[in-house]
């Protein structure tokens, strides 16, 4: 899979990254503590030294990108996912633009630059995030690791196909609520969030279900991916 994009992408996030925090650090008096976690009010309720805060982002990005692009290694339906790379690659560039993003958050909140409230930022983030991901989703081929991963939708293509349709409009539409509470009601954000994440569970494992069951041609295990007419029987025993 050619993945050249994500990884200059990536590259320009981690340098980026890299020098903003080394700017914060600068700018922290020596000794002082900064905020790396907040409440759902807003306010901070977890504080470390400046080199924690400001280079643990480019740490969990660094761990982001080593995990795409061992996916497609490891993937046992390679195939299905080498026809999916454009999702694949659009989703991979979404997660590491967002953690790019977020470490201009932490660093101008440690600094004391933020002027907006950061549950706002990162609501408006996330869902900005869930956009793409909905679309990433919407005509990705069945896989192990990237996509709704029921019993069902792995053993049915109709399943896995029609599931993708409706998940990812719902995901879309849960990007555009969040970023819509996020800007109007930051403190409803986490109940939002909550809220929609049980719904798109709900409804892909029954959904991915009710389709996988009408489906005649279904298989009934993970290990073989033919149709059950196509797999072969077992030799009798003597």
């Amino acid at each position: 899979m050619d993945l050249r994009r994500f990884y200059q992408v990536s590259a320009v996030v981690l340098v980026a990254q890299v020098v903003v925090g080394l700017a914060g650090v600068l700018q922290v008096p020596q000794g002082t503590e900064v905020p790396i976690h907040w409440g759902p009010d807003g306010q901070p309720n977890g504080f470390a030294s400046p080199i924690v805060a400001f280079y643990l982002m480019p740490l969990i990005t660094l761990g982001i990108v080593g995990l795409f692009a061992a996916i497609p290694r490891i993937e046992p339906r390679r195939a299905h996912l080498e026809a999916s790379a454009g999702s694949f690659q659009t989703l991979a560039i979404g997660v590491v633009l967002f953690f790019g993003a977020l470490q201009l958050v932490i660093v101008a909140a440690g600094v004391g630059r933020l002027q907006l409230d950061i549950n706002t930022l990162v609501g408006v983030g996330t869902g900005a995030l869930f956009i793409v991901i909905g679309r990433a989703m919407r005509n990705v081929r069945s896989n192990f690791m990237f996509g709704v991963r029921t019993p069902w939708t792995l053993t049915s293509e109709l399943s896995w196909r029609k599931t993708h349709e409706v998940v990812s409009w719902l995901f879309a539409a849960l990007g555009a609520a969040l970023m819509a509470i996020s800007v109007v009601a930051p403190e409803w954000l986490v109940w939002v969030v909550t809220a929609g994440v049980v719904v798109l569970l709900v409804v892909a494992f029954g959904y991915s279900y009710l389709v996988w069951r009408d489906d005649p041609n279904r298989t009934t295990g993970l290990a073989n991916d033919a149709p059950e007419s196509q797999r072969a029987k077992p030799p009798d025993m003597p």
